[in-house]
């Protein structure tokens, strides 16, 4: 779908053959932009984050592979149980360069939705990243990971599957693949479903992507016992791209378009892209060695606490 702010650019081009009817049409969208712009920025709280973060507008890894990347071609399978369809990744070209791409994938219509499972990976899925993981350490190719997803699948189906040794067995695995890795928060990050693709040598984050290590809802029905403290959850998790840079949980924070990435697809996909080929380009130039080294001592450093006698 056309986002306005392309919509308009294709009616100004045209101006001269229908001057009365362009002109009209680019007042009225330039106004629902406006009008969407001053929404966002009313409710710049991290509720409203989350809110965003989940727009249903918003690209998906599959609309950035498509316009960030050549020559994707997707790799089924865990060779053990099945393949799942929340986690896709497969082989592409970065400006020619030869990458691994894996990210998880939700759905816009309702069939799209449940066949990708909410962007809620099952064991099969994790186990499927990994296995891709050591098909690019094979062949040296760098390793991109995508992270959108409200959590690892809670199904009895997934948890009898080995759920949370699937997520265990990934984060040791990633601590010691010799290939470099970056990863992308590009809305959702929650819990260790998003973790288990996300041990990696650079973490980013797009401007309006949370991550936390529990959805604000569910954080409400520990707590509170119900759902109905979610807004007050998400400002306590401490989940907003802002918060993960003050606390040396990523290394950067990529802008988005006025409004959010649901705006303007292309837009948000040429901030990223540079980025990408930023970051990918000092990592591939750091002594294997010494990037392993940094990468578990990164990690090591996450988090604080306080000692008392």
């Amino acid at each position: 779908m056309d986002s306005q702010t392309q919509r308009i650019h294709r009616l100004q081009e045209r101006v001269e053959e229908l001057p009365l009817e362009a002109s009209v049409e680019i007042g009225r969208l330039k106004k629902e932009i406006a009008q969407l712009e001053a929404q966002i920025d009313l409710d710049a709280t991290p509720w409203g984050q989350v809110k965003l973060a989940r727009h249903p507008d918003r690209p998906y890894t599959l609309d950035y592979i498509s316009k960030i990347f050549t020559d994707f071609r997707e790799i089924h399978g865990d060779r053990t149980f099945g393949d799942d369809y929340a986690m896709i990744g497969g082989m592409a070209r970065l400006r020619g360069e030869l990458v691994m791409i894996i990210g998880h994938q939700k759905g816009r219509t309702t069939k799209d939705r449940i066949f990708r499972n909410y962007g809620m990976p099952k064991p099969e899925g994790y186990r499927k990243a990994l296995r891709l993981m050591h098909l690019a350490e094979k062949f040296r190719r760098p390793v991109l990971t995508f992270i959108d997803t409200p959590g690892a699948y809670p199904g009895i189906g997934a948890e009898r599957r080995g759920q949370a040794q699937a997520i265990a067995f990934n984060l040791r695995s990633m601590a010691q693949i010799r290939v470099p890795i970056l990863t992308t928060i590009i809305g959702e990050g929650g819990s260790g479903g998003a973790l288990a693709i996300g041990l990696s040598d650079r973490i980013l984050m797009l401007e309006n992507a949370v991550y936390s290590v529990i959805s604000p809802e569910s954080c409400s029905a520990i707590l509170w016992k119900d759902q109905d403290h979610a807004e007050e959850a998400a400002g306590a998790l401490k989940l907003t791209a802002k918060d993960m840079m003050e606390h040396n949980v990523v290394d950067a924070i990529i802008p988005e378009p006025v409004g959010g990435a649901q705006i303007d697809h292309d837009a948000a996909a040429s901030f990223l892209a540079k980025e990408l080929e930023r970051h990918l380009g000092e990592l591939v130039r750091t002594d294997l060695k010494l990037l392993l080294e940094e990468r578990y001592s990164k990690f090591r450093k996450i988090g604080e606490f306080l000692e008392s006698k």
